[in-house]
């Protein structure tokens, strides 16, 4: 009987019931392609890639959303934020046009593809991640707008399903006077092309005056069509961030990619950076144990209020002295420097891979913590003085703090209380280094003497401390990693460190 049932069973059916051989079977979708680099993000992505990608994309992207972000907060012009963002998209989300016929062109266009899709499942999850995330991508989507070739972004917007008429020729003749006054046609060389739409789709244009009403439908120049395209794709990012929201819950039963989707949601506080080794000075000068008091001046206020408590007290308590201990490792202060009180030894040795083996880190100990770690660790208790002031201190206090470490400019205090206020702590960290190095800084854009790449959002506390020395030392230390001229002296303090 089950034989004769077997038998019945169609072969293609079976097929598809057999788990072994589904997983083996050719996909049924159809494989990517990408005919512009301007992208509506309409279509998940279908292919397989690594996890390491998965997030590795993603973070780059995020890397370009928060320098935009960044742009916004700092009070940037249209023009300047254009400017600072060419070199941060060139160097994380570069994308090439048609005409280039470059051989990256598929790679770079599937990870912006990949990459937007990622984050709009990491970004979904609250009101106001789905908020931050349709704003930012909508100001990334204009700049590429802006910067597409004209011909390739004409091509683009064709293939749009947009809900617009191009407006006759009979129909510019019969409201062509109308037209010109409500659209501001004067000059006489402009193109006087037109679309019609509902009213309802452009209400902005509406309420500025900038379109001509007749019987419920919007008579607009074809100057506003980019302006237009853009809207578009915010509202249907909005409404697709809202479906995303509900599916969300389903991947936690992933154990793989939730938490991925969760680190990258939190790196929406300040985005994670790994600490580099170019960030010591070690390659310009010996940093030792009398010198740190001179280079405290270069220190991040999380590192200074630690330095001053340490001066203090001739003592930190566990964390403090991690973040401490770590942070002068990776500007380059050795080991030997130290003057261990004995219950710390073992620490601080683990610290610098001295002890530990393969097991910690294969002897190359810790890292130096990034902001985003200090942000989203858990708070210090009373007595302690870890973590990021910015975020740690009330206002009033962090106002007294900066006021302690020199910082006294009342429209900067202002700038900072309302960055904190906002939650926006590392923008507050950064506005506080543009104020203090404002005059190295115009000069080394002035002078083109950095890559732009050199001078963007600060988001670890060790690269605001080389940035900050090599921005002090511009007459001793050339640009980049950046070669010396001759050593770099700093003094005072003791003849070692003690922790």
């Amino acid at each position: 009987m089950l034989a004769a049932t077997t038998a019945r069973i169609d072969a293609k059916k079976r097929a598809v019931l057999d788990s072994r051989k589904k997983q083996f079977a050719k996909a049924t979708w159809e494989a990517e392609t990408y005919d512009y680099r301007m992208n509506f993000y309409l279509t998940p992505p279908t292919g397989d890639i690594a996890l390491e990608q998965f997030e590795e994309w993603a973070i780059a992207r995020l890397k370009v959303l928060a320098e935009l972000e960044a742009c916004q907060f700092r009070n940037r012009s249209p023009a300047e934020t254009e400017e600072y963002m060419r070199p941060v998209l060139e160097k994380y989300m570069r994308l090439s046009s048609n005409a280039s016929k470059s051989s990256e062109i598929f790679t770079e266009r599937k990870r912006d593809h990949y990459s937007h899709w990622t984050l709009r499942l990491a970004f979904s999850g609250t009101a106001e991640l789905r908020q931050r995330f349709a704003r930012l991508e909508a100001q990334l989507f204009r700049l590429r707008m802006q910067w597409d070739d004209a011909k390739e972004r004409k091509e683009f917007i064709a293939s749009l399903a947009m809900s617009w008429e191009t407006v006759s020729e009979e129909e510019k003749l019969q409201w062509r006077a109308e037209l010109k006054a409500a659209t501001r046609v004067w000059d006489k060389e402009e193109e006087e092309n037109y679309f019609k739409v509902q009213w309802e789709n452009v209400p902005d244009l509406v309420e500025r005056r900038m379109c001509l009403l007749k019987r419920g439908m919007a008579y607009v120049h074809i100057r506003e069509q980019s302006g237009m395209v853009v809207n578009e794709f915010s509202r249907q990012l909005e409404s697709a961030l809202e479906l995303a929201g509900r599916f969300l819950p389903r991947m936690d039963e992933d154990d793989r990619l939730s938490p991925i989707l969760h680190h990258l949601s939190q790196q929406f506080v300040a985005p994670d950076s790994g600490y580099s080794e170019s960030s010591s000075i070690g390659d310009i000068t010996t940093p030792t144990a009398a010198s740190i008091d001179g280079l405290s001046q270069h220190f991040p206020l999380c590192m200074q209020n630690l330095h001053r408590e340490l001066r203090k007290n001739s003592h930190l308590k566990h964390f403090g002295r991690l973040q401490y201990t770590l942070f002068l490792k990776g500007i380059g202060l050795s080991l030997q420097e130290y003057k261990f009180k004995s219950e710390y030894l073992y620490n601080i040795r683990h610290s610098y891979g001295d002890v530990g083996g393969d097991a910690n880190r294969r002897g190359k100990g810790y890292t130096p913590y990034s902001c985003q770690k200090l942000l989203t660790e858990a708070p210090p208790s009373s007595g302690q003085a870890h973590g990021c002031p910015y975020r740690t201190y009330g206002p009033d206090n962090l106002i007294a703090l900066l006021q302690n470490v020199g910082v006294s400019d009342r429209q900067l205090l202002q700038g900072v209380r309302e960055d904190v206020g906002k939650q926006r702590f590392h923008i507050a960290c950064n506005r506080v280094f543009e104020h203090a190095h404002a005059a190295q800084i115009k000069k080394v854009k002035e002078e083109s003497l950095w890559p732009a790449s050199e001078l963007d959002t600060i988001l670890h506390p060790n690269t605001y401390f080389k940035r900050s020395f090599l921005l002090k030392n511009l007459g001793k230390v050339q640009a980049g990693d950046l070669g010396v001229d001759g050593p770099v002296q700093s003094s005072g303090g003791s003849e070692r460190m003690e922790t």
